[in-house]
């Protein structure tokens, strides 16, 4: 199941509104390879990962990750991204993120929903500096 969200992305290049598909069924979560370039450094995986697709039986090859900060209700929340040639989104946030954040999905309002503790973590982050 998933759910499509306009949310600020920002890297250390500058920032951008993306769309960002939130799919629970999707290990990692993902970016666009045209739109990152615009955030963000690309890091080279010193290793090269191989992802299996919706088909199983299809992989593809990634080569490079980026971290990114990104925003869902002045919230900031941060991870790492791989790097996709051509993928159909611009962002596709995957179980992985949705898990260290404690994201759920509302699919009664077509929203997602953070862990108020999330909201301490950052706001106790945003005092410190």
């Amino acid at each position: 199941m998933i759910i499509r969200l306009p949310l600020r992305f920002e890297g250390s290049k500058g920032d951008k509104i993306l769309y960002a598909l939130f799919d629970s069924g999707a290990t990692y979560s993902c970016i666009n390879e045209e739109v990152v370039e615009e955030l963000e450094n690309l890091t080279h995986l010193h290793t090269p990962m191989r992802m299996v697709t919706a088909s199983a039986s299809t992989f593809m090859e990634v080569k490079y990750r980026v971290t990114l900060d990104f925003y869902h209700e002045d919230i900031r929340l941060s991870d790492e991204f791989y790097v996709i040639p051509d993928l159909s989104e611009q962002v596709i946030i995957g179980a992985s993120t949705m898990q260290k954040w404690r994201i759920k999905l509302d699919f009664e309002h077509d929203t997602i929903i953070l862990d108020p503790g999330v909201a301490k973590a950052i706001l106790v982050n945003l005092i410190a500096k």
